[in-house]
């Protein structure tokens, strides 16, 4: 019975619809900014038709929520699966809380078969994946893994200085269970691609094998603010010329790198930034992303010597300092097998993927063996309000993601 299992997409959908009914936005996305109360309506809902589906609910210290549904023998370490349920300012309904629902709809389906496993299996909410409103993004996944500790995770403030572990108390979600610790004997995260290639390919199914190292920096251009009208071209220190170089050198040692590179300048705040001033300072962000690590510390030495380079021709004080670095990550070769075989044996075209993306996932694997599932988005467009997917996609995810942890729970 459990091979030929299979999820009711109509469900699924309908839930996905319903719970983006909470903080929806005019143009079809939504805005659940992590621990607002919108978030908490959409965590009051997951919690609710969890309990309704059988499972005890346990929230731990920065807020993480797990649906747990026993198995034969309660014990054993439990299988797990999830996403996160806060959004970006103007997001899509579909980023992150696709993977919380399907997971409850793996439940839900197990119940309508009687189907009962030989582990647990339990269903994780994240909190504050995004990073939108309190930075860094992952942050209570990671100090699940260890990552931060969790006086770092519970201090992050936002923009108005209220804290996460404020927060919580706000909302009602601080729990009293302990962060991390336990055992997963093996963990599943069903996302939507966030980009182009899947539906370029008209493949249904990402095997995703691991994630992009990244690698951020902030770069200061320095030159002399002068009249624009009365400075003539060559004795001018034009910072904003200097930046426009280094940003076409950055796109280019991107380009360099073939189809797994991501090099981009992203963020730039220009001084004095006036229509009559040549400007005479620049500071901007660059962001480095490729599943190879030596690759990434080419493109370090890359940028040092490009910006130095460009910096000098002009006459330009500079300097580049990196301020984050992520390494890549390799799913573990079971995990990504099962969902590899999962696909194939439910007939869904398929590929193997890297995930340019950060999630939760990336950190779980380093305390348990995890793997994720990517499903297509329309024109690969993700972080904004036009965020699609089609309903079949969404069952498909789903009914891999039911044989996935089938094949690990155990029948």
């Amino acid at each position: 019975m459990s091979a030929s299992a299979r999820v009711n997409g109509e469900r699924l959908w309908d839930s996905l619809m319903e719970m983006a009914q909470i903080g929806a936005t005019a143009k079809g996305g939504v805005s659940r900014l992590a621990l607002t109360d919108e978030d908490r309506r959409g965590r009051d809902l997951f919690v609710a038709w969890a309990q309704a589906a059988g499972c005890t609910i346990r929230v731990d210290a920065m807020g993480n929520i797990f649906a747990r549904r026993a198995g034969r023998n309660d014990a054993l370490a439990p299988v797990l699966t999830g996403s996160h349920g806060d959004s970006q300012p103007s997001g899509g309904k579909f980023d992150g809380i696709y993977g919380v629902l399907a997971g409850l709809e793996v439940l839900r389906t197990l119940n309508d078969l009687g189907i009962e496993t030989e582990r647990p299996i339990e269903v994780v909410n994240w909190t504050n994946e995004e990073g939108s409103r309190f930075a860094p993004a992952m942050i209570s996944s990671g100090v699940y893994a260890g990552v931060f500790d969790l006086e770092y995770g519970l201090s992050r403030t936002d923009a108005q200085g209220i804290s996460i572990g404020q927060a919580l108390e706000q909302i009602g979600y601080a729990g009293s269970h302990p962060v991390g610790g336990e055992a997963v004997h093996a963990a599943f995260e069903l996302h939507i691609e966030q980009g182009p290639i899947l539906e370029a390919q008209d493949l249904t199914i990402g095997v995703v094998t691991g994630a992009q190292g990244q690698r951020w920096y902030e770069v200061e251009l320095i030159g002399r603010s002068a009249h624009a009208g009365t400075t003539p071209m060559d004795h001018r220190l034009d910072a904003l010329l200097g930046f426009a170089r280094v940003v076409e050198a950055v796109n280019q040692l991107g380009l360099e790198q073939g189809a797994e590179g991501r090099a981009t300048v992203g963020m730039a705040n220009i001084f004095p930034n006036s229509r009559n001033v040549v400007p005479g300072r620049v500071f901007f962000s660059v962001e480095f992303r490729h599943p190879d690590e030596a690759v990434l510390e080419r493109q370090n030495q890359q940028l040092q010597a490009v910006v130095a380079q460009i910096a000098g021709q002009i006459g330009l004080q500079h300097s580049v300092k990196q301020i984050f670095q992520y390494a890549p990550i390799a799913f573990d070769a079971d995990c990504v097998e099962v969902v590899r075989a999962s696909a194939e044996a439910l007939g869904y075209s398929h590929r193997p993927m890297i995930s340019g993306a950060g999630h939760d996932a990336c950190y779980l694997n380093r305390v348990a063996p995890t793997a994720m599932i990517f499903v297509p988005c329309v024109n690969g467009l993700s972080h904004n309000e036009a965020e699609e997917i089609h309903p079949h996609w969404a069952t498909a995810g789903a009914n891999v993601l039911l044989q996935s942890m089938l094949a690990k729970a155990g029948v």
